[in-house]
């Protein structure tokens, strides 16, 4: 396995600091998997810009959880699994659904049910979606133009989930009780 220095905004090279900086006051903390992916100042830079942009995609807080969690378990992180569990239950979505994604199912609200497939979807796919696919997604609920924010999300999580699966960082106490292996 590689291992990579897992930083501080203090020991982190010079044009990851700002990124960092930005997710600690955001955040309360720099997490770790962040804190490795400011190795790369290109790579952390543009982790955080396009996790910031993710915030006006017009989905609530929890479907942004359960669209970045869906990602996390069909990349098999588990580093960001642990992450946005307890992220998505913080905001409310409830312990069945969040389950219900971690063991790769889907959760039995309709709406998350839809977000959660199409971003599973996009990225068996490669992002080649079909009229079924479609119509899963705005069965739900969403409009059409929202699978663009749903590539948003990938994009996001990719970066997040590769950085995980390749460097995997420790897990920090506060999401330690979501802790997930792949195959759950």
């Amino acid at each position: 396995m590689t291992t990579y220095p897992i930083h501080t905004v203090e020991t982190a090279p010079e044009g990851s600091r700002p990124a960092l900086q930005r997710l600690n006051d955001a955040l309360g903390l720099v997490p770790n998997l962040a804190a490795t992916m400011a190795n790369a100042p290109s790579l952390i830079s543009t982790f955080v810009a396009a996790f910031g942009q993710l915030g006006g995609a017009g989905f609530t807080d929890g479907e942004r959880q359960v669209l970045l969690l869906s990602n996390a378990v069909a990349n098999r992180c588990a580093w960001a699994v642990a992450f946005h569990s307890t992220l998505a239950l913080a905001q409310g979505v409830p312990a069945a659904e969040v389950e219900a994604i971690r063991r790769g199912g889907l959760p039995g609200d309709p709406r998350l049910a839809a977000l959660s497939a199409t971003t599973r979807a996009l990225i068996d796919k490669r992002g080649h979606l079909d009229d079924a696919d479609v119509k899963t997604f705005t069965a739900g609920g969403f409009d059409e133009m929202r699978l663009l924010d749903v590539v948003t999300g990938l994009a996001v999580s990719t970066m997040a989930n590769y950085t995980g699966n390749l460097a995997d960082p420790p897990l920090e106490p506060p999401f330690q009780a979501q802790a997930w292996h792949d195959g759950y």
